[in-house]
């Protein structure tokens, strides 16, 4: 079973959504911007990618910009916004297990197939 973060208005988390169905997998989907995911779950979710939150950050959204963030903005900056602002979540992300993918491009989710 994969979880994904999902946006159906986006090309890459439908593209992400098409692999994960044409491998047979079952998903959920978490349209996270209508389902906010917690601070709590975000920071699992950074915890599950092994990444810093600033790779989990839409940095072209208008609200990055409106919240006065920068690439070098404390983590906790960026945690507290994802939080806030479910917009500025990179999509889309696929979970499964202890695992995590960002789905740019959607093919890096076949790792979790």
């Amino acid at each position: 079973m994969i979880t994904l973060w999902h946006n159906p208005r986006c090309s890459k988390s439908r593209q992400t959504l098409a692999l994960i169905e044409a491998a047979g997998v079952s998903v959920t989907l978490r349209r996270y911007l209508e389902d906010a995911p917690s601070r709590e779950e975000i920071i699992a979710a950074r915890e599950a990618l092994g990444v810093p939150a600033i790779e989990m950050v839409r940095t072209g959204e208008a609200a990055f910009k409106e919240l006065g963030l920068t690439k070098d903005s404390p983590e906790d900056a960026f945690l507290d916004a994802m939080a806030a602002h479910p917009i500025l979540i990179e999509r889309p992300i696929a979970f499964r297990d202890s695992r995590a993918v960002i789905g740019r491009p959607p093919e890096v989710v076949k790792a979790l197939l």
